[in-house]
């Protein structure tokens, strides 16, 4: 099953139709045919970005219907992420990037969409492993 993790970037682009990544995302999203994942963290940051029930709750009711799956992160995939944070404190990375990466540690799956190439394109999984861009 081809398994992609899921950015914010994306899903503000799928929100708005005005975003200059809209059209490129919706044709993304049309063509995989497998499972899309992310985290509680990227919902959180996207509520935060799009700050409007109108753009929300279409998310929350594609996550209902089973459109978009999310990993559960409890406190012992909290600890990992502070490690994760701590890492690239530098960058700096945020907690949804960290969630993500967590995503990825958990699954197995290096394959992200995401509009963040710049920091997605640095960070390291273990074994110098390097995230597939979507």
């Amino acid at each position: 099953m081809n398994l992609l993790l899921v950015d914010t970037g994306p899903l503000v682009a799928l929100a708005n139709r005005r975003d200059k990544h809209h059209a490129a995302c919706t044709a993304r999203l049309k063509q995989h045919q497998g499972r899309l994942l992310t985290t509680w963290a990227v919902l959180t940051e996207f509520a935060h970005l799009t700050d409007t029930v109108g753009a929300t709750l279409p998310l929350y009711h594609w996550i209902e219907r089973g459109g978009l799956e999310l990993l559960p992160l409890g406190r012992e995939e909290l600890v990992t992420a502070i490690d994760w944070i701590e890492r690239y404190a530098d960058r700096p990375m945020d907690l949804a990037d960290a969630s993500l990466i967590v995503a990825a540690l958990k699954t197995g799956c290096t394959d992200i969409w995401t509009l963040d190439r710049a920091d997605f394109e640095t960070y390291r999984l273990p074994g110098r492993k390097h995230f597939t861009l979507a």
